[in-house]
């Protein structure tokens, strides 16, 4: 038996958890695309990564509430409990309780906190693209943890899946003249890894936690570590004197990043891992299609590395099982 903190392994329609991480994968690649002009209009990444978390945070705590109102005005008190502390940790035993808790710091302190310090500094030094094509790599780390982790089994249209992700996106790196691993690559490279150490974590807690809840914890711990990073490097004025100009920055790209968390913890809790990233990299057609729109980067050269990320994407869709362990 499973020493994590979890419940019953319950069962949902994969389909639906697919269909929300469509939707994740969109919001990803408008935010990748803003994302990268917003982290230039403010001097410091980290500033800027800290104070977009927290208006994310005080966005998805505002959802919960009124959601909250919303399910007890309509079910009574059993409505309101959908939000309340989780009790997955209810009459187990010490070391079972210290994994629930340990795994609910990595997803604020990591995933929620130092990730993002890392994904937008290097964000901060390279492009949309490259930036988008490294973090994409998460459905590689995700598939290969997911093994012995979380049991998930890879059929051989996952394989096959993945192979078109990847191909899609060598050559997409290709008609880019990248991967020149560059600091900038090597920073999102890992925060890509450290938030595959977080899907596998929060697939675990899933079953015994709400994903409002789990959204919460994620960029509310997360935004108190960046706080209290920017207290550790001397920071902490420059994120009270922001112009307007970045704080229009800030309130657009907290408001798609809570979108993100909210869509990506909805659909982790209703499909697999290694099925919800890799929809999560058609991401990258979104990100090339802006970056096309805007002038930046020629379409042209990039179509043979979009379709087969589409074709991939597509695969997941048709194959996914209707319904799978959560």
């Amino acid at each position: 038996m499973s020493r994590w903190p979890i419940g019953p392994v319950r069962t949902a329609p994969g389909l639906g958890g697919v269909a929300i991480a469509g939707i994740t994968a969109m919001i990803s690649g408008v935010s990748v695309f803003v994302n990268s002009y917003g982290v230039h209009a403010i001097p410091s990444s980290s500033v800027y990564t800290t104070a977009k978390n927290l208006v994310a945070f005080v966005v998805l705590a505002a959802a919960a509430i009124l959601g909250r109102a919303w399910r007890q005005r309509r079910w009574g008190a059993a409505g309101a409990r959908w939000i309340d502390a989780p009790h997955a940790t209810r009459g187990a035993d010490p070391g079972r309780r210290m994994l629930y808790w340990l795994g609910l710091a990595y997803v604020g302190a990591m995933g929620g906190g130092i990730a993002f310090v890392l994904f937008f500094a290097g964000l901060s030094r390279t492009t949309a693209t490259p930036a988008a094509l490294d973090r994409d790599t998460l459905v590689i780390w995700v598939a290969i943890l997911g093994i012995p982790l979380l049991h998930e089994r890879l059929m051989s249209w996952n394989v096959g899946a993945i192979a078109l992700l990847v191909g899609g996106e060598v050559a997409l790196s290709s008609a880019n003249g990248r991967f020149d691993a560059g600091s900038g690559d090597v920073l999102v490279m890992a925060a890509t890894i450290l938030w595959a150490v977080e899907v596998i974590i929060v697939r675990r807690l899933l079953a015994g936690v709400a994903p409002a809840t789990l959204s919460l914890v994620r960029m509310g711990v997360g935004g108190a570590t960046l706080l209290v990073y920017l207290a550790a490097t001397g920071a902490m004025g420059a994120l009270f004197s922001l112009g307007a100009g970045a704080i229009g920055w800030v309130l657009l790209t907290g408001l798609l990043l809570a979108g993100y968390v909210g869509t990506w913890m909805s659909a982790l809790s209703r499909a697999r891992a290694v099925d919800v990233t890799s929809v999560l990299v058609s991401s990258a057609v979104v990100t090339a299609l802006l970056q096309a729109a805007a002038g930046i980067q020629p379409l042209a050269p990039e179509v043979l590395g979009l379709v087969l990320i589409a074709a991939g994407s597509a695969a997941v869709v048709w194959r996914v099982p209707r319904r799978v362990p959560a």
